[in-house]
């Protein structure tokens, strides 16, 4: 036999058993994997029962969640408006305590009810003047011909800075 021929006959005979081995390795393979799939399937069964077991109990526990979360917005929501309501009548109050306030100054400022308000800018008969609107204590001076410390010196304390329109003051005599 020639070379050829011994080669050819040598790879014949191990290619079939490599196929055989390989079918073999192939088959192991095969079991190897549906007896992990059996026990995946076992294990997915039991995780599937818990789960399914805990799925009422979940749902219970969240249902009573958002009722008490229902209720709390509901009291918040009512704490909330009456805090609102408590304020807007105290702000209404206060207005009203503030308009009385006002009215009161006015009043005063009118004088007693029904009576005209003092005229300004005259000497009055007891020797006091109301201040008028512009006046300066120089410009009183010189309309009484007099002297401005003159007028101090009759009204202590008296700040010349500070005059207001029917202020009475006293006026020194001649």
């Amino acid at each position: 036999m020639d070379t050829l021929s011994r080669d050819s006959n040598n790879s014949g005979s191990v290619l079939p058993l490599v196929g055989v081995i390989a079918g073999g390795l192939a088959l192991v393979l095969s079991i190897v994997a549906l007896v992990k799939l059996s026990t995946l399937q076992k294990t997915v069964a039991t995780h599937e029962e818990a789960i399914s077991s805990k799925i009422p109990a979940l749902e219970a526990s969240i249902n009573a969640a958002a009722t008490k979360v229902d209720t709390d917005i509901k009291g918040l929501r009512s704490g909330i408006q009456s805090a609102l309501d408590q304020v807007g009548n105290e702000i209404g109050t206060i207005n009203a305590k503030i308009t009385k306030i006002e009215e009161a100054q006015k009043a005063r400022a009118a004088g007693p009810k029904g009576a005209a308000a003092a005229p300004t800018g005259v000497l009055n008969a007891d020797g006091t003047y109301s201040v008028a609107p512009g006046d300066t204590l120089s410009k009183i001076a010189k309309k009484f011909a007099t002297r401005v410390d003159s007028i101090e010196a009759e009204n202590p304390g008296l700040d010349p800075a500070k005059l207001k329109v029917g202020q009475k003051i006293r006026i020194p005599k001649k």
